[in-house]
């Protein structure tokens, strides 16, 4: 019965971890913390890091607090809530860091249609470059006026 409970968890988490991103992107940083993100819809800069990745920094304390909780103070449902944001996160960060924005050249020539209408989905976000009007969605609930066959 504790597996099912700690599957339940991780899969919860990794669910709301979804709301989470749609959440903070639209309001956090396409809102008061806009001059962080700006520089991934518009490069200013030449380095590969962009101001951007500060955010993954807020969620990854989440989950070592989650993991820190669960070790010294055996809080046990604190495991499958980092799990789950740790899974959410390099989920993330595989779909649209290195699938979207190809930060390393990896996973080009998928043809997929799912994998197509993530891509078209995220293009049509970065079409507007500033804080306004872009269209915020989750990594893996996109609209389904993106697939096309």
């Amino acid at each position: 019965m504790d597996l099912l409970f700690w599957i339940f968890i991780f899969f919860g988490t990794f669910s709301i971890m979804e709301f989470m991103a749609w959440f903070t992107h639209k309001y956090v940083m396409h809102g008061f913390l806009w001059h962080l993100h700006k520089d991934h819809h518009k490069k200013d800069h030449k380095g590969w890091f962009e101001r951007n990745d500060l955010f993954f920094i807020f969620y990854a304390i989440i989950s070592m607090g989650c993991f820190y909780l669960w070790n010294y103070d055996n809080i046990w449902y604190c495991l499958p809530i980092a799990l789950g944001i740790l899974a959410y996160g390099l989920a993330y960060f595989t779909v649209h860091d290195i699938f979207i924005h190809q930060r390393f050249k990896i996973f080009r020539n998928t043809n997929n249609w799912y994998a197509k209408g993530v891509r078209r989905a995220h293009k049509m976000h970065h079409k507007h470059i500033g804080k306004e009007d872009g269209e915020c969605f989750g990594m893996l609930i996109v609209p389904f006026k993106y697939f096309k066959k």
